[in-house]
């Protein structure tokens, strides 16, 4: 897939080699990505990533993410600074949104840029709270221990319950990836939450915290923060969930940044009260 714009833009698809540019680009603008959140993007959709190039440098950069026949997640929409203002950046837009098909395509955008995405065809679901802060202490909670290999398909099946599309090749990266630590809650055999924690840029990111309800939540916030007492830690939260705003908050935690969830069209029920904090604003 290529497409040309003004100044000889060529845009094509991206490979996990491009990966370190597009983490950059994106870390200079605040939103502090994993720092190895590539390979499970990169696992769920391989060919969902895009880089719009001028004489061979990277100007522009988008993700759309296919999950599935009826799901796609847009993300990583970027122009680098000294190219804004010429049109990359729809142009990159239109090439890449063409990966979805007829999906529905779901995105996090930045509250400055709700119109445009409206003009493309989205309509606001519900705002998302980063609240960053120290991990406070906390004490050891209940029934929550660190998720195992034996854990993938209770985690899974979960995970889907949780979110508008089944993601089993990316979670089967995202729960094992480099410095990523998966906890998870039960109630007997029966898995009542799980929450993953990873380091990223400027803080460590917790995504996602889904949990049947908030003393689950609570309890896996502890694991996740236990061996993180003192550090930068982010969370992002729907608006939407009042107990995980109250969470967020009484950790100490503090609102930082604000996102628009956005659709292009209907998504599948899914349990919009279990999600503590969402997984990534690059892929949903």
């Amino acid at each position: 897939m290529t497409s040309l714009a003004p100044q000889d833009l060529v845009v094509t698809r991206a490979t996990i080699e491009d990966w370190p540019v597009i983490s950059r680009w994106a870390a200079d603008e605040g939103w502090n990505p994993g720092l190895s959140d590539g390979p499970a993007f990169f696992a769920q959709d391989p060919d969902g990533f895009f880089l719009g190039r001028i004489d061979g440098e990277p100007v522009s950069a988008i993700s759309v993410v296919n999950y599935g026949p009826d799901y796609a997640f847009l993300g990583c929409y970027l122009v680098r600074p000294d190219q804004r203002g010429r049109g990359h950046g729809i142009t990159t837009w239109k090439t890449a949104l063409a990966h979805a098909g007829n999906r529905t395509v779901g995105l996090d955008g930045v509250v400055a840029q709700q119109d445009n995405y409206r003009q493309s065809g989205f309509e606001l679901a519900y705002r998302t709270i980063r609240f960053t802060g120290p991990a406070p202490e906390a004490a050891t909670p209940e029934r929550v221990r660190p998720a195992g290999p034996a854990d993938l398909a209770a985690v899974t099946a979960y995970d889907s319950a949780c979110y508008p599309a089944d993601r089993p090749r990316f979670l089967a990266a995202w729960l094992t990836g480099a410095g990523h630590r998966t906890f998870v809650r039960t109630d007997g055999e029966r898995l009542t939450g799980y929450g993953v924690i990873r380091p990223g840029r400027d803080s460590l990111r917790i995504g996602p915290l889904f949990a049947d309800g908030p003393d689950d939540a609570r309890a896996l916030f502890a694991a996740l923060t236990a061996e993180a007492a003192g550090r930068e830690v982010a969370v992002d939260v729907p608006e939407t969930n009042a107990a995980g705003v109250a969470l967020a908050e009484a950790a100490g935690f503090t609102a930082s940044f604000e996102t628009a969830r956005m659709y292009t069209g209907p998504v599948r029920d899914f349990a919009q009260d279990r999600v503590f904090g969402v997984t990534t604003l690059e892929l949903g």
